[in-house]
């Protein structure tokens, strides 16, 4: 059985706070301002051949030839998976019936062939009575770092042309695989 894993996911849009070169940035208190923090978690259950109904990733294309010839362990080098997880404001995968808070769809590839790296492609997809709209994000995951930023680079709807970073962490990892 595959292993789920929880990411969290923080945003932080608009870049409130301060400049990189030091100077504070103005950030309206305007009650229709966007939120300028949210954290979500991904729940990635990957498909292992057995698990159809609770597998929420799976992987498009195998790992390349140099994913083993040059690391003895492998590194899934060249593997592409696509997903489409349940996001959620609690650690706690939704019950049977209720939605998600979103949902995040993409792919991922990993993109090192002598260690574990990859590179993101995804939407988040709101469709609840207290967001609609997409986050759409990109960018490289060191998986080796404690936590690993990806580029906000636009939405739609309540996320309309969103900017910003989103950092995301491990928060919990089940089982082997």
């Amino acid at each position: 059985m595959a292993s789920p894993k929880i990411v969290l996911l923080t945003f932080l849009l608009g870049l409130a706070g301060v400049a990189a070169d030091g100077r504070r940035r103005l950030v309206s208190s305007a009650e229709d301002e966007p939120c300028m923090k949210m954290t979500l978690y991904w729940h990635d259950i990957l498909y292992d051949g057995g698990n159809t109904a609770n597998a929420t990733s799976a992987a498009a294309t195998n790992a390349t030839a140099l994913s083993t010839s040059n690391w003895k362990n492998g590194t899934f080098f060249g593997m592409l998976v696509v997903f489409d997880y349940p996001m959620t404001t609690e650690k706690a995968l939704p019950v049977a019936g209720q939605e998600p808070d979103a949902r995040g769809q993409g792919f991922y590839f990993y993109n090192k062939k002598d260690g574990y790296n990859g590179w993101f492609g995804f939407s988040i997809v709101f469709n609840s009575t207290a967001y609609k709209g997409t986050l759409n994000l990109v960018g490289a995951d060191l998986m080796e770092e404690a936590t690993r930023d990806l580029t906000v680079v636009g939405g739609t709807g309540d996320f309309f042309m969103a900017r910003g970073v989103t950092t995301i962490r491990l928060d919990a990892y089940e089982g082997t695989t």
